[in-house]
């Protein structure tokens, strides 16, 4: 099996991921938060994610709590700009 060039980035933090799993246990099948860079059929690079917010509503996470992990956007914009 061949596959386009792909990479697969986690990351996290205890401080950051740990209130969130007390608050609601299966946010962990989320946690860490993963990024993959992926080559499209016609040569283009692309970045996709899970958005903090999608997160939130999926799992029913508070505004206070999401805060923790909605980083997840400027870090991407800062490593590829």
């Amino acid at each position: 099996m061949s596959l386009r060039s792909t990479q697969l980035l986690l990351f996290g933090s205890p401080k950051a991921g740990t209130p969130l799993m007390v608050a609601e246990p299966t946010v962990a099948l989320d946690l860490p938060l993963k990024v993959v860079a992926w080559e499209a059929a016609d040569g283009k690079v692309w970045l996709s994610y899970n958005d903090p917010y999608y997160l939130q509503q999926r799992f029913s996470i508070s505004d206070e709590l999401v805060k923790n992990i909605d980083i997840v956007a400027p870090l991407i914009y800062q490593a590829f700009l």
